[in-house]
């Protein structure tokens, strides 16, 4: 039975509609109830939020391209200006009946001769007897340009005396967006994120036709299984997905399992899976290099395939991170024992405490004063560092690549303090480039 259902519109074409985006019907229907038919006044302005992934700007091109509606569609990203933006939207409304673009953009400076021009190309496109949606996705980016931007937009079937309705598409609350001298309240839809169930329905759709459906079901049951605790994006699960399906498929095509043998499938995939949990949204190497690593390699051998344990720094920042890993994972009372020449023998139990008896790679990083990291800088480096601005600046990109945190305050008297955020696996690989030896300066290897 049919979920959507409307007057104005064909049943075969509603039926394609509710094929073309699962799991979000009660939002479409919502919006066909709010959109009327094509002559009928609809609402001035629509805001519609959710989560990255959760199907916004898929549902509202897919629903305004198959009921063929009247609409412009312009990222607020790519038109970062206010003229960029009113250009575009004049633009796309002016050859909404031609795939030719306009070579010369109409001049348009200010939200003025945005309404005239506006209401000229209405009447140019022949659209004043229907609604037209003019649909800004990452609304966000409205907030950072003039302040009467989007408070116009709100109004701009008001404004124009013309039967428009304006979508905005955002990842945050409207509450974020209200300005201060108030403006007109648009009406609020929220898309929620899709459940695991949801995840399930829609990346079991695209089953390849050699295999069956409950084959590439199993295969997406065990994918979330495993990634649906880091990863709820429904693009990177699908890309996972695709990616990953060969490497499932692998005892099947060698005829040393069934498609059925859910175990051994499993127990071929699991290794490879948590390697490319590793990895989730960095999209280190492309899907093409990813595939010939996995043919390359030996049975029973995966190859590293992290590029932060290849990262490229200057000589003095890799210094700098190893010291700061030092400090924060080092208990302040040791350094004497490691970087101080002559200290003597120190016995281990002689200063531990009841406190550090647990190793501080489990307590996680310390924080650590500014004067801390360039003392044990000194001591691990060769030759004399100056303390010129060359190396503070190099910490402050270690800070902007988060290789390092601030952690406080910026306006602390005693100067700042930072705390180190790379994996001891990372660290390593870093310290092997300058060829030095770490363990032999960690307290908990001792």
């Amino acid at each position: 039975m049919p979920i959507l259902e409307h007057p104005a519109y064909p049943p075969a074409t509603l039926l394609c509609l509710e094929s073309l985006v699962p799991c979000r019907e009660s939002q479409v229907s919502m919006l066909l109830s709010i959109f009327g038919e094509r002559q009928q006044l609809s609402f001035p302005s629509i805001f519609i939020y959710g989560h990255t992934s959760s199907g916004k700007t898929y549902v509202m091109k897919t629903l305004l391209n198959t009921l063929q509606l009247p609409h412009v569609f312009v990222n607020c990203v790519e038109c970062f200006t206010s003229r960029l933006l009113l250009e575009e939207i004049l633009i796309q409304l002016q050859n909404g009946s031609s795939e030719t673009k306009q070579a010369s953009p109409v001049p348009c400076d200010t939200f003025n001769d945005f309404v005239r021009l506006f209401k000229q190309a209405l009447v140019s496109q022949n659209l004043q007897d229907q609604t037209v949606y003019v649909v800004l996705d990452r609304a966000e980016q409205l907030r950072e340009m003039e302040a009467n931007v989007l408070p116009a937009f709100l109004r701009l079937q008001e404004l124009t005396d013309r039967n428009v309705t304006v979508i905005l598409l955002s990842e945050i609350v409207w509450e974020m967006f209200r300005p201060n001298t108030g403006c007109f309240e648009p009406f609020i839809l929220y898309f929620p994120d899709y459940s695991i169930g949801h995840l399930q329905k829609i990346l079991s759709q695209n089953h390849p036709p050699e295999y069956s459906a409950d084959f590439y079901s199993a295969y997406i049951n065990i994918l979330l299984g495993v990634f649906y605790m880091v990863c709820r994006d429904l693009k990177e699960l699908q890309h996972l997905a695709a990616l990953n399906f060969s490497k499932y498929c692998e005892p099947v095509v060698r005829r040393e399992a069934k498609e059925r043998d859910t175990r051994k499938l499993w127990k071929n995939i699991e290794p490879h899976l948590k390697k490319a949990m590793q990895t989730v949204y960095l999209r280190e190497i492309s899907s093409s290099q990813w595939e010939r690593l996995q043919c390359e390699e030996e049975p029973g051998q995966i190859k590293g395939l992290s590029a932060h344990a290849h990262v490229e720094l200057p000589y003095y920042s890799k210094f700098l991170l190893i010291a700061a890993y030092l400090a924060s994972y080092n208990p302040v009372r040791t350094d004497k024992r490691f970087f101080l020449k002559h200290h003597g023998k120190i016995k281990k139990t002689n200063f531990m405490k009841k406190h550090e008896k647990t190793s501080n790679h489990l307590l996680g990083p310390k924080p650590f004063p500014l004067d801390r990291l360039l003392a044990i800088l000194y001591s691990i480096v060769d030759n004399r560092v100056a303390p010129t601005a060359n190396i503070f600046s190099q910490i402050t990109s270690l800070v902007t690549l988060q290789l390092l945190s601030v952690v406080g305050n910026n306006d602390q008297l005693d100067g700042p303090r930072y705390k180190c955020t790379v994996s001891l696996d990372f660290i390593r690989a870093i310290a092997r480039t300058v060829n030095f030896d770490i363990i032999k300066y960690l307290y908990d290897f001792l």
